[in-house]
């Protein structure tokens, strides 16, 4: 399975973004795709993820309201909205996706990151 991501740049409070991670390989299997982000000096955190079957969806609290993620089953693509974008949303953001063979075994694919800047 691989991952792209692409869509970061540097934009000011209140403006939009939207990523897209495009997968591409054994991709039947994927289970769930998500966006994490890391900003420097902390760790790397849940932004959203939402499942193949179902598309339910899952948010951090902080971007709750601001950010949607959503899929294009044709275009084998995961995008996240993110409008009224925030310094603190300053990261590089990485696209995940979770993976689960026929014997249940569970793999995590990461795409490379891609990095927004939100400048106050």
């Amino acid at each position: 399975v691989q991952l792209q991501a692409s869509g970061g740049g540097l934009v000011q409070a209140g403006e939009s973004l939207r990523l897209s991670c495009s997968t591409s390989g054994s991709i039947f299997n994927i289970k769930v795709t998500g966006w994490y982000r890391q900003a420097p000096g902390k760790q790397r955190g849940l932004v959203a993820t939402i499942t193949s079957g179902g598309g339910i969806t899952n948010y951090a609290d902080s971007v709750k309201g601001r950010f949607t993620i959503s899929r294009d089953n044709a275009k084998n693509t995961v995008y996240l909205q993110m409008n009224s974008l925030k310094p603190e949303d300053t990261a590089v953001y990485y696209c995940n996706a979770v993976w689960v063979d026929a014997g249940g075994s569970t793999f995590l694919y990461w795409g490379q990151g891609t990095q927004v800047t939100v400048s106050s």
